[in-house]
């Protein structure tokens, strides 16, 4: 078990500097891609916004990753989707604009070693703190475990392999954005008030599995008794009370903020937008890869932080709006 001084890189590794490659932004959007757009934006969910009360001080976290202190935040009304963007959804976009993700262009991302067969675990680099993770060649949102997988049979799985700067290109093509932390977490509390869990404080009330997270011995042996050992069908699972689902485990979801630990203690408690500067932005909600043995980051108020450039088989998003 690691200690709770230390922030894992497990739950999403970073992308390390690779100067040889010269990654734009976002793809250009062509013309007329945007025609496609509101196909994917149905299912968005009205929220009245409000004063909530953000964060966690329950010592359930990892101190550097600054969830605390518990703070009254007020967000105006938005609206967001009710579940994460799917292969079908990011299809139709690529499909119309072109747009060729990082993980494409710089020619590999992360995936779970557990996932890959004897040569392509033997032949893709180990990420040396976590070595569950390995930079496989040819990993991306069409081969999620890098050449000889596909999503033919995950259309409407959660799409992953998506840096924040790809799902940013994404969300302007749908003439949307990226939700902001708070909203996020406003959002995945589902009008419960400082509980833990989207659907209270019971990881498993009843025996019943909520969400999809790591079952077992990590990172030996997932015995999958929520259902699903990768990622999960995006409307998996109850909604919570807002109607969102997901919001804990599955896929870890990209923020519109940029991270950082410290900024919220007297940052701007109204609508607020997270930091004005910072190579990372923040991840919210956890995914399949986590596990109380090594974080608890599947709780509403857990956060972390990546490059943008950075992707893996984990990491995906949902998108917001203004009301």
């Amino acid at each position: 078990m690691m200690s709770k001084e230390h922030r894992p890189a497990c739950c999403a590794p970073a992308r390390e500097p690779e100067p040889a490659v010269s990654v734009p932004l976002a793809a250009p959007v062509r013309a007329g891609g945007a025609a496609s757009a509101p196909a994917v934006r149905e299912g968005m969910i009205s929220l009245p916004g409000g004063a909530f009360l953000m964060g966690n001080e329950d010592g359930a976290g990892f101190p550097a990753d600054g969830e605390g202190p518990v703070r009254e935040v007020r967000l105006r009304p938005f609206r967001v989707d009710a579940h994460a963007v799917s292969n079908a959804g990011f299809a139709v976009f690529a499909d119309a604009t072109g747009h060729v993700t990082e993980a494409e262009r710089f020619g590999w991302s992360h995936v779970f070693a557990g996932f890959l067969s004897g040569a392509l675990r033997r032949d893709s680099p180990r990420v040396a703190q976590t070595p569950w993770w390995c930079g496989v060649k040819g990993a991306d949102w069409r081969h999620p475990e890098g050449p000889g997988s596909s999503i033919e049979d995950r259309w409407d799985h959660p799409v992953v392999h998506v840096s924040w700067n790809d799902a940013a290109a994404y969300a302007r093509w749908a003439g949307v954005r990226l939700p902001t932390e708070a909203e996020w977490e406003y959002a995945a509390r589902g009008g419960l008030e400082q509980r833990r869990y989207p659907w209270g404080d019971e990881l498993t009330p009843g025996g019943l599995h909520m969400c999809n997270i790591w079952q077992g011995a990590f990172p030996t042996k997932n015995t999958a008794e929520d259902g699903h050992r990768g990622t999960a069908p995006v409307d998996s699972f109850p909604p919570n009370g807002y109607g969102l689902r997901n919001v804990s485990g599955n896929v870890w979801e990209w923020c519109a903020d940029r991270f950082s630990s410290s900024f919220h203690l007297n940052g701007p408690r109204v609508d607020p937008t997270g930091p004005p500067s910072g190579d990372s932005r923040v991840l919210r909600g956890g995914s399949y890869m986590c596990h109380d043995s090594y974080c608890t980051r599947y709780r509403v108020a857990a956060r972390m932080g990546n490059t943008g450039d950075s992707s893996s088989g984990h990491t995906g998003f949902r998108c917001a709006a203004d009301a």
